[in-house]
């Protein structure tokens, strides 16, 4: 198998992906719009490689190989040799179409185009290229390093031979697929927590139960490593209500419909980790 990956958008998610590519062996090319913004990237990549390091999880000299496969650029041309292409860019379908109908031109044919989206319809994103047939979701989790599922979606028009090549390229970095047959807003994993999560903020605005207390009740009810308040906080509020919402437009399902409070919140900057305050203070 060709091991060329080519990752758009050096944030959170790009950089996590690239991160574990360059460890299984996959010569990256990481690009994003600024030379700040891949400075960002490659210093968590860095950092994240380190701490690895210092555990005893990853040798010295493999992490110093794995940087060296990762190469930056601003340029959008570098795509052109890759086998996979994977977009983790944010999560607007605008900015999201402007990226698919470049990289359409730019390509190879037989390369394979995979979104990180966790919300946008698949078929969505692959109605501007030529290719619909090659166009698929590779929804991986944050953080990409620890995390072990990568959520593989299959757009109207996806090929079987597309899904095959991701979720090789997605267990070859030593991820775990799960396979999204039909191409619903929000997959299987963005519905299940949205739901958890809005039913969740409903119980604690509506003063049903503390959002400590809610927490506790899923982690020693169910057995949830995180209850779905501090999934909130960890993942952002504003995150979640974007993705939420997205899903309310596409089902029209009152499940989905977010609560006033998070709404709130989001006006008030209260969107979790990220800002100090969220359902808990940080």
């Amino acid at each position: 198998m060709a091991r060329k990956l080519a990752v758009i958008g050096a944030g959170l998610m790009g950089s996590g992906i690239a991160q574990v590519s360059a460890q299984a062996g996959w010569d990256v090319v990481l690009r994003d719009v600024t030379d700040e913004a891949l400075t960002r990237g490659t210093d968590g990549i860095k950092a994240s490689y380190e701490k690895f390091v210092s555990k005893g999880k990853l040798a010295a000299e493999d992490a110093e190989a794995a940087l060296g496969r990762i190469t930056t650029t601003t340029d959008l041309d570098a795509v052109a040799d890759a086998d996979i292409v994977v977009e983790a860019v944010f999560e607007k379908l605008e900015v999201k179409h402007e990226i698919f109908r470049t990289l359409d031109k730019l390509v190879r044919e037989d390369a394979v185009l995979a979104s990180n989206t966790s919300a946008i319809p698949i078929t969505k994103i692959a109605a501007v290229t030529e290719r619909p047939e090659r166009v698929v979701g590779a929804h991986f989790f944050s953080p990409v390093p620890m995390m072990q599922l990568c959520e593989l979606v299959r757009g109207y028009k996806t090929s079987d031979e597309t899904l095959a090549r991701t979720r090789e390229f997605a267990e070859s970095v030593g991820k775990t697929c799960i396979v999204v047959n039909r191409d619903v807003a929000g997959f299987v994993t963005t519905r299940l927590i949205s739901a958890l999560v809005v039913e969740a903020a409903k119980l604690h605005e509506s003063g049903v139960a503390t959002a400590e207390d809610i927490d506790i009740a899923c982690k020693l009810g169910f057995g949830h490593a995180m209850g779905p308040l501090a999934t909130a906080d960890l993942t952002g509020v504003d995150i979640l209500l974007h993705a939420t919402e997205n899903i309310y437009t596409e089902s029209q399902d009152e499940k989905f419909a977010p609560p006033e409070l998070m709404r709130r919140m989001v006006d008030a900057g209260d969107i979790g980790r990220k800002s100090g305050q969220g359902f808990y203070k940080h």
